[in-house]
């Protein structure tokens, strides 16, 4: 069996994602109302007693908000995340079921290899994952300010990746946010623009030389700054300027901010 995966909710007000092969079951973030994640995992044939892991990225709201609850649940799953984030949220856990991870460790969790890496984000230790078993790699980047070397390396040759669109920049300027939250989302401790996952993905299809078409789903939406519509737009123009073309040499979907997407499996 190949990957399984999909998001129960990809945006500011709240992420969640799941992951799966024959063997285990992940939950990247707790950050929607654990009701939600239930429903999530019912409708992919799962509970949560069927969960090995539950690996954190940060501590922000958005991406923690059940986690007491779902840790607690979730009776045989660990709860992974790097010391800082655990620290700010350590009141939370499981007291017999964290295992704390460095930026930059390979480690496995049933028979999936994941792997993290370091995000350029406003919280203590954030970090993304890349989940690969056998020949096939999923990976989730969000909430990073910026693309760097490492981020890049990390999920260049995956298979399929959950990347952020979080605002189009235009909006995000001339909208009603302060002007000290527009310096922060725009900064290199912020979030990835429209512009800055299409940059992203024509750098990947450059480097893919045709012999992959990757799955791509564009998440963390911000409600105020952009749409799924003009997320796919922008990106979608990008990739045509340098001679890609959705479908041809990529599938490209938005995930929604509140419901999930479905589950899309790599063979």
């Amino acid at each position: 069996m190949g990957l399984e995966f999909c998001s129960f909710a990809s945006g500011s007000s709240g992420n969640c994602y799941f992951v799966r092969n024959d063997e285990t079951v992940l939950l990247v973030d707790t950050g929607i109302a654990g009701k939600h994640i239930k429903a999530g995992l019912k409708n992919c044939g799962a509970k949560l007693a069927d969960v090995d892991g539950i690996l954190l990225t940060h501590e922000h709201a958005d991406h923690v908000k059940s986690i007491r609850m779902i840790g607690r649940e979730a009776e045989n799953a660990t709860v992974y995340g790097t010391k800082g984030t655990l620290e700010c949220v350590r009141e939370r856990l499981p007291q017999n079921r964290v295992e704390v991870i460095c930026r930059r460790e390979h480690f496995e969790i049933g028979n999936i290899r994941v792997a993290s890496f370091a995000l350029s984000h406003d919280a203590a230790d954030p970090v993304g994952y890349t989940f690969e078993n056998g020949r096939h790699k999923v990976s989730i980047l969000t909430d990073t300010g910026c693309v760097t070397r490492e981020i890049f390396e990390e999920v260049e040759d995956s298979d399929a990746l959950i990347l952020e669109a979080n605002h189009e920049v235009n909006i995000l300027r001339v909208g009603p946010y302060p002007y000290a939250l527009k310096r922060r989302i725009l900064g290199k401790h912020g979030h990835l623009s429209n512009e800055a996952a299409g940059e992203l993905l024509c750098r990947i299809l450059e480097r893919a030389e045709g012999y992959r078409k990757p799955e791509i789903v564009l998440g963390h939406l911000s409600k105020e700054n952009n749409t799924p519509a003009q997320a796919f737009l922008t990106v979608r123009n990008m990739l045509f300027e340098e001679d890609f073309f959705v479908d041809k040499n990529l599938k490209l979907t938005v995930a929604e901010r509140d419901a999930p997407t479905p589950l899309i499996r790599i063979d």
